[in-house]
């Protein structure tokens, strides 16, 4: 059986946590080898297990579902140190310490742990596939999604020009000192191989047989608007969206003067989600009575979770 990602997303506080929890529990109850990742620092799925919080550590919390929480910082600190690795016998030794210094600033700059937190979910990706069925990405509110998803694409782009760069320095270096002689390349093959790697993620990410997104929203106005650009950024990159779950969809019945008024608002959003996302699978699920606080509160919400079948391929 050939290993199947899911990407659950979504606008801060919609429920996607709760999802992407409901979603690994099913899985793992019918006899799949799970694996649910956080990638958002905000952290609550360990909560939800009632597992006690060991970020960066794969946390088994029942049988066939395991769960892991990435640290940023640590990732961020990991991610550098591969660097540094990677530059020993490329730089003069007088000048190691220098470049060290400066990867250390590098690492507190914008960007930096998103791309640190990218590294470990393509290691994730591309690596420990054969070792589980599912594979579940609980991801950070909607736009540090975006970013993510869409980094194997741009950083391709921006890798192709590093190579191109190098190609033409190591020609003129050739010609100078070496009489026209090709003489290898550790930098470039380091960029070959960080290209072969963003190449193979980025095909599994527009792998619609392997790889599905879910975007879990609320029936309101700025989750409804917040999920749509993220559902149209997707698709011009090439992911494909297919699953939308409405949550805390207010029950028809037995309700007092102030429910039946937000029921009425609430009718004209739902309205508006069966416009905008017609040709996407729409899943509801109720208001609940009670917050999600134990496996059997996960188990009540995943019997909601009425997805189409190609979800469990």
């Amino acid at each position: 059986m050939t290993c199947q990602v899911y990407f659950v997303g979504g606008k801060g506080g919609v429920g996607k946590s709760t999802t992407a929890a409901a979603l690994a529990y099913r899985f793992s109850k019918e006899g799949k080898n799970t694996l649910l990742v956080s990638t958002d620092p905000a952290h609550n799925l360990a909560d939800l297990f009632q597992q006690k919080e060991k970020k960066g550590q794969y946390i088994p919390v029942q049988n066939g579902l395991t769960l892991f929480e990435l640290d940023p910082d640590q990732e961020t600190v990991h991610y550098i140190n591969q660097v540094k690795e990677n530059m020993k016998g490329l730089v003069k030794a007088t000048m190691i310490d220098e470049v060290h210094r400066q990867l250390d600033l590098v690492s507190s700059s914008p960007g930096a742990q998103e791309a640190a937190v990218f590294e470990r979910m393509t290691t994730i990706l591309i690596e420990e596939r054969n070792k589980y069925d599912a594979i579940i990405f609980d991801t950070a509110p909607t736009g540090h999604t975006i970013r993510l998803l869409v980094l194997p694409e741009l950083m391709g782009i921006w890798m192709d020009g590093l190579l191109e760069r190098r190609r033409k320095v190591q020609e003129n270096y050739s010609q100078l000192l070496y009489d026209g002689e090709v003489r290898e390349d550790p930098i470039y093959e380091v960029l070959q191989r960080r290209k072969r790697k963003f190449a193979q993620v980025r095909e599994l990410l527009k792998d619609s047989e392997t790889t599905h997104f879910l975007f879990v929203l609320n029936p309101e106005r700025l989750p409804i608007l917040e999920t749509k650009k993220a559902v149209e950024q997707l698709q011009s990159f090439g992911m494909n969206v297919k699953i939308i779950v409405v949550n805390k969809v207010i029950p028809e019945a037995n309700l007092d003067s102030f429910w039946s008024k937000r029921k009425e608002v609430e009718r004209a959003y739902l309205d508006e989600i069966k416009t905008i996302f017609s040709i996407k699978h729409l899943c509801y699920i109720p208001l609940l009575s009670n917050d999600i606080r134990s496996l059997s509160d996960i188990e009540a919400y995943a019997k909601y979770l009425e997805l189409p079948e190609m979800l469990y391929s």
